[in-house]
């Protein structure tokens, strides 16, 4: 079993943590894991994206364009950059928040509003609003967990795994809630 996992995002949004959890959960269960981060500008809400790569053997953490498993994208925009590294039949997980990246906020781009048209037909598509969910459940910054719940779904490690990872990662005051929110994720009952 070998997936190769993307994830983008604007920076603030957790991604470091949700890539730092998802490969810890990968070495738990035993596989071999590469990760890598691309944090640029991420203070200052710019584009970031992240790989892990889990298998029984891994020599890289980089993603070869058409060869990504899973995309995870934190940010309606950031789904779009990360199509070319995707294969036919990929999953799609987009939350479609949207977070202007710093190029858009000082109007050098266009935010494209039709993203969505875009990853028709690219493979499977799971849209939700993971931070109006998050918000509802207690706290906008569990919506990382949250899309990470989701792509459990097509990972098969089990959840015990991802909620002791997920416990040593997170503040322990948030523990709970972040784990709530994996759980929604996971069942699809958001």
């Amino acid at each position: 079993m070998t997936k190769n996992i993307l994830l983008a995002a604007v920076g603030g949004q957790g991604l470091v943590l949700a890539t730092g959890i998802l490969a810890e959960v990968a070495l738990r269960a035993g596989l071999d894991v590469k990760t890598n981060d691309v944090i640029g500008l991420s203070q200052r809400g710019g584009k970031i994206m992240g790989s892990v790569v889990m298998g029984d053997k891994i020599h890289s953490p980089n993603i070869a364009p058409q060869q990504g498993d899973i995309l995870i994208a934190f940010e309606a925009l950031e789904a779009k950059r990360m199509l070319p590294y995707l294969k036919d039949g990929a999953i799609i997980i987009k939350n479609d928040y949207e977070m202007a990246p710093s190029l858009v906020q000082q109007e050098k781009r266009e935010y494209d509003p039709d993203i969505d048209s875009l990853l028709d037909g690219k493979g499977e598509v799971i849209r939700l609003d993971a931070t109006a969910i998050a918000k509802r459940i207690g706290h906008p910054a569990v919506a990382n967990i949250l899309m990470l719940g989701v792509a459990a779904r097509y990972i098969e490690i089990e959840d015990e795994i991802w909620h002791q990872v997920i416990q040593e990662h997170v503040p322990p005051k948030s523990i709970e809630l972040n784990l709530e929110a994996f759980d929604l994720g996971k069942a699809g009952t958001y």
